[in-house]
């Protein structure tokens, strides 16, 4: 049963109905796309046989009940091997039957590991799609809780604190999970116009990082054979699949290139994959201004592998890289333009150019959905070839929020000169520029689906 109250109603839009009010968590632990369902044992006092998310009471501290459930009823350690991704606003479920009013308070976790040692408290455990809950017995409202985290449109154009391919993985999951609600209304003849309308709005979110309009795209180009929901939800599990094998299989090819003492900027998954696989001697760390993602990184290389870590400013890396010896700079992508040209975290371009200046090595590192589509003006230019690239600016305030006649340029992203990169190490090995513009073609040919 999935309880399909209003999604809208909050904890404290229930009337008082003579229930006993319990707070409770349920926690979903997402890995590659998939979520932990379990099924509920005889040892628990209500549900039993019903699948729901890693659950327990929450009276007083929600946000610490939710790691102490992951703990107990998964094994997995929820600070060495999981993120939070999101709370939800609580709602309340009412069960007359067991006289409860229960709140629930529902998080989504990233999770590094499908390794799980349940408790007692479960019988049967899957790690399976979220859309699946829509077809199972589930405790009261499993559904309404995932809908309370799960990645929208909105979260995927706002996030600025996670990469590229992590973003476009998020926008397939969007994908997937509206695709399986509309399969659910078979009788709306409009579910595909309206499909197609979230994909264009999901190619808009985020213009500067081609990898999330790309996969989107093959999905599209996969389900519009049949142009149902679907297949739709079927293109894009298995675009989350093939994506995920992607974004690895350039970081194992690249780890083989990386040498004892490397340096990189920002927080690129696929960067810190291969990182983690080299096993390098040190790593020098500038902590990317202004989100200051580096310092993470830095985090996770010191709790991660042996190196020996160094952190420091955007300003000084040119010059510690040239007083530590440092042999390659190793960044993430963006956007690999059909040029060449690469779109990253601002700070890449001074960083490309330093490693120049001391005969380093400058590597990107990505998958080759990362390489922009193709595109042509009417008179048969390329526009890569001009600076019409977006470089999403943030907000001036963080820069410079006093009264002086101060123009403010606040970038995300900035733009490094093919020159400047010795290698775009991705899936299928590395690009050189024929190779990237025959992918860019490949590219903007899955764009079609929308002509």
């Amino acid at each position: 049963m999935t309880g399909d109250s209003d999604p809208g109603a909050g904890a404290d839009a229930a009337a008082d109905d003579g229930l006993d009010e319990t707070h409770v968590v349920t926690v979903f632990l997402r890995n590659e796309g998939a979520v932990l369902l379990l099924r509920r044992s005889d040892a628990v006092g209500s549900y039993s046989g019903h699948w729901g998310a890693v659950a327990g009471h929450a009276e007083g501290d929600p946000d610490a009940a939710a790691r102490e459930e992951i703990r107990e009823e998964t094994g997995i350690d929820p600070d060495a091997e999981t993120a939070l991704v999101r709370r939800g606003d609580p709602f309340a479920v009412a069960d007359p039957d067991l006289g409860r009013r229960w709140v629930v308070h529902a998080f989504l976790f990233d999770s590094a590991t499908r390794s799980v040692d349940p408790n007692e408290e479960t019988d049967q455990f899957e790690w399976v799609a979220p859309t699946a809950i829509l077809h199972r017995e589930t405790v009261p409202d499993l559904w309404r809780s995932y809908d309370r985290v799960r990645p929208t449109i909105e979260t995927v154009a706002g996030d600025t604190d996670h990469g590229a391919a992590w973003l476009s993985l998020r926008a397939l999951e969007v994908l997937r999970d509206e695709a399986a609600l509309a399969a659910e209304r078979p009788d709306d003849v409009g579910s595909w116009s309206l499909l197609t309308t979230l994909a264009r709005d999901l190619l808009d979110a985020r213009p500067s990082m081609a990898v999330v309009a790309n996969r989107v795209n093959r999905a599209m180009d996969v389900a519009s054979e049949t142009a149902t929901p679907t297949a739709l939800e079927s293109a894009a599990f298995e675009g989350i699949k093939r994506s995920t094998d992607a974004d690895g299989d350039a970081a194992v090819i690249a780890a083989d290139r990386l040498p004892d003492r490397i340096a990189t900027l920002s927080r690129s998954g696929t960067v810190t994959a291969a990182v983690e696989r080299a096993g390098p001697d040190e790593v020098l760390v500038a902590e990317s201004r202004p989100g200051r993602e580096g310092v993470g990184t830095a985090e996770r290389f010191a709790e991660r592998t042996d190196a020996a870590v160094t952190l420091t400013t955007d300003a000084a890396l040119a010059d510690r890289l040239a007083a530590t010896g440092v042999e390659a700079v190793v960044v993430g992508a963006d956007t690999v333009l059909p040029d060449g040209r690469v779109l990253n975290k601002v700070g890449t371009r001074a960083a490309a150019a330093a490693a120049a200046s001391e005969g380093v090595d400058c590597y990107v590192v990505a998958a080759s959905d990362k390489v922009a589509a193709a595109q042509a003006h009417a008179d048969g230019t390329d526009p890569a070839e001009a600076d019409g690239v977006d470089r999403e600016e943030r907000d001036p305030a963080e820069l410079y929020d006093g009264r002086a006649a101060v123009e403010v340029a606040n970038p995300t992203f900035d733009v490094t000169p093919s020159g400047l990169v010795d290698a775009v190490v991705t899936e299928r090995g590395a690009l050189d520029p024929c190779s990237i513009r025959e992918i860019a073609a490949e590219h903007r040919a899955l764009a079609a689906w929308d002509e």
